[in-house]
């Protein structure tokens, strides 16, 4: 089955936009597990060692920061995807 160039640059859009919606769908769905991890193992820290709470908190903030990152690289994949095709 042949396309026109209309009907094919429209897939292409419809590709990115589909492509995008996934990247950060799925490039969302780790950092958000891995943060609450995080979070819960945090709070149990600090209610055993009430006395460590900063030293845990900072580290704890590091880590998600190291995290988020790959939600943010996500984030750039779904603009290149939706900036470069979805025009």
């Amino acid at each position: 089955m042949a396309f026109d160039a209309e009907t094919a640059k429209e897939l292409v859009k419809g590709a990115a936009y589909l492509g995008a919606g996934i990247a950060m769908g799925i490039g969302a769905l780790g950092p958000g597990i891995g943060e609450g991890y995080a979070a819960g193992r945090a709070c149990e820290g600090v209610a055993r060692r009430p006395e460590e709470a900063g030293l845990i908190t900072r580290t704890m903030l590091i880590g998600q920061a190291v995290s988020e990152s790959t939600g943010i690289y996500s984030l750039v994949i779904a603009l290149i995807l939706i900036l470069m095709f979805g025009r």
